[in-house]
C-alpha cells in the first residue's frame, strides 16, 4: 500500500508539472485534459482522477506555481534580517526569477492576474488571497524598515508595495514581449534606487 501511494503521488506530481508548464502557454482557461492526456501518455480518466474536475486541476497548476514562486523568492529571504535587510535580499531573488522563469512564458502569477482579474470564481478568489500575502509581506518588511530607522518614516509602505510590483510586471512584459535581455537588471536597479531615495541619511 506505502509503494501504491508514493507512486499516486508521483503521477499526480508528474501531471501538475505538465498542467503548470501548458497553463503558462496557453492559459488557465486554456488546460485541457484530452491535451494533457496526450502528452503525457495517459488516460484522460487518469488525468483527471487526482483531482476530481478540470477545475480541480487547474487549481493545482495554479498552486504549484505559486508554492514555486515562494521557493524561489520568499523562502531564501526569509534567512535574513526582517525590514530592509529582507526587502533587498526580496528584490534581488524577484528579479532573478523574473530573469530566469521557470515557466514558459514568464511569471505565472502575473499572467494569471491578467487572465482572472475579471473572471470571478474560485480560480480567481484563490489568486487575490495568494497576492494579498505577497503584498502584505512586501509591507510588513517596509514598514519593519521604517521602525527601525532604515526607510523614511513618512514614506506610504502602500505607495512603495505598488512601485515595486509595477516595476516587475513592466520588466515582465519586457522580458516576455520585447524580448529585452536588459530588463531584469534594469528591474533590480529601479527597485534599489526606489529604496535609496527613501533611505534615512
Amino acid at each position: 500500500m506505502r509503494k501504491s501511494a508514493e507512486e499516486a503521488r508521483r503521477t499526480r506530481d508528474r501531471i501538475v508539472r505538465a498542467a503548470v508548464n501548458q497553463a503558462s502557454s496557453q492559459g488557465l482557461s486554456g488546460l485541457t485534459i484530452g491535451s494533457l492526456a496526450e502528452a503525457l501518455d495517459m488516460s484522460k480518466a487518469g488525468v483527471v482522477g487526482p483531482f476530481g474536475s478540470r477545475a480541480g486541476l487547474q487549481l493545482a497548476a495554479l498552486t504549484r506555481a505559486e508554492e514555486m514562486f515562494t521557493q524561489a523568492v520568499v523562502t531564501p529571504a526569509r534567512a535574513t534580517e526582517p525590514g530592509l535587510p529582507r526587502l533587498t535580499a526580496v528584490i534581488d531573488a524577484w528579479c532573478e526569477y523574473l530573469a530566469r522563469s521557470p515557466f514558459p512564458n514568464g511569471c505565472f502569477v502575473t499572467a494569471a492576474s491578467c487572465e482572472l482579474d475579471g473572471r470571478p470564481g474560485e480560480l480567481r478568489t484563490h489568486l487575490h488571497d495568494t497576492v494579498t500575502r505577497w503584498r502584505r509581506f512586501l509591507h510588513d518588511q517596509i514598514t519593519t524598515a521604517q521602525a527601525s530607522g532604515d526607510l523614511a518614516a513618512p514614506l506610504d509602505a502602500g505607495d512603495l508595495v505598488s512601485m515595486l510590483t509595477g516595476i516587475a510586471m513592466a520588466a515582465n512584459q519586457e522580458i516576455q514581449l520585447l524580448g529585452d535581455p536588459t530588463a531584469a537588471a534594469r528591474a533590480r536597479r529601479l527597485m534599489h534606487m526606489a529604496l535609496d531615495t527613501r533611505r534615512c541619511h
